[in-house]
């Protein structure tokens, strides 16, 4: 049997932090641009747009804030290196309430499986108006590629 494929590539997990040294002064800074937040709302079925980065809530700083262009309501984005821990699901819902927002995105290296059921607690439990996300970050490339973003939903609206 001939095969005309040819040879294929192999797909390489790339480290975050060689792509992004810092979560706030390089991730936030790079997920905070127009480009890069439209990906991320595309892999989630939403569409919104950019208000700010480092959006005061009181004396602390949501991540990035968005709006969604179909209702108008808000958007809060909480990102964090590593896999998901306590601190930054309390920082997601201080900055939500603070924001009054609609749509909650977390978005993490790594999503423990309680984290994702605490995701999943909260769409199973509040109403529809209230949307909750978990996304995984990785980076990828082929051989001498350019390393490239991929969002992989782990946690959604049912």
């Amino acid at each position: 049997m001939n095969n005309d494929i040819g040879k294929l590539g192999r797909l390489e997990k790339v480290d975050v932090r060689s792509v992004w040294p810092t979560e706030d002064g390089h991730f936030t800074r790079w997920l905070g641009e127009d480009e890069n937040l439209r990906q991320l709302a595309q892999d989630l079925g939403l569409d919104f747009s950019t208000v700010s980065t480092e959006e005061a809530v009181g004396p602390f700083s949501a991540d990035i804030f968005c709006v969604r262009t179909d209702d108008d309501s808000s958007v809060v984005i909480e990102n964090q290196f590593g896999r998901t821990d306590h601190d930054h699901l309390g920082k997601l819902l201080t900055y939500a309430a603070g924001l009054e927002a609609r749509t909650m995105i977390w978005v993490s290296e790594g999503f423990t499986d309680e984290h994702r059921a605490a995701i999943d607690m909260l769409n199973n439990t509040t109403n529809e108006d209230f949307n909750y996300f978990g996304v995984e970050i990785e980076v990828l490339r082929i051989g001498d590629s350019e390393p490239a973003p991929r969002f992989n939903v782990v946690a959604q609206p049912n």
